[in-house]
């Protein structure tokens, strides 16, 4: 069966008749809107305010400032989660888990720490780390007292130490964090 490639002339002159008052579109050509160096940074400054307020809402919801854990005063800062074997804890005071992130919270206010914390056990969980080490120093034991009843309150702590000297001693706690997956 061969095709004829050929169109018929009645059919071509039919078809253009139905165009011909066709006429092409001019497409719009209008730049978009150039913002001035005072309008740009005042939105830096919006992005910036909206992404505090996001990461004070995460904080807010998982750390109660109203809520403290007791700790025995007797020896290091220690917490095992409920249902975690207690020997992990062990482990990371002998130092067997090096952190794999650091978060040094030296000359932090207590609401900027907290949201750094948040954000760091985000982190860790997005990056499927373990354990990570938290540097709150000493000063005047505001950190010291309030990030171990933060920690306690989140959900995917498994438990943390006070830190070995190698990675901070008293000022310093190495937190063991479960993965995002187990947590859902």
């Amino acid at each position: 069966m061969k095709k004829s490639s050929e169109l018929d002339p009645n059919d071509i002159d039919l078809f253009r008749g139905e165009f011909d008052d066709i006429a092409p579109i001019k497409q719009d050509k209008i730049p978009p809107q150039a913002f001035s160096s005072k309008e740009k940074s005042s939105l830096a400054v919006k992005n910036r305010q909206a992404a505090a307020q996001m990461k004070q809402a995460a904080a807010s919801f998982h750390f109660s400032d109203g809520y403290e854990a007791h700790f025995d005063g007797q020896g290091p800062t220690k917490y095992v989660k409920p249902g975690v074997d207690s020997h992990e804890v062990k482990r990371l005071r002998r130092g067997d888990y090096p952190p794999d992130l650091i978060l040094d919270l030296h000359g932090f206010k207590k609401e900027e720490a907290k949201l750094e914390i948040i954000a760091l056990i985000e982190a860790a969980q997005k990056q499927h780390v373990h354990c990570v080490c938290v540097v709150h120093g000493l000063g005047s034991h505001v950190l010291k007292k309030s990030i171990p009843s933060w920690l306690v309150q989140h959900p995917a702590i498994e438990g943390f130490h006070q830190a070995p000297l190698e990675w901070g001693g008293q000022g310093a706690l190495l937190v063991l964090i479960e993965s995002q997956s187990r947590t859902r």
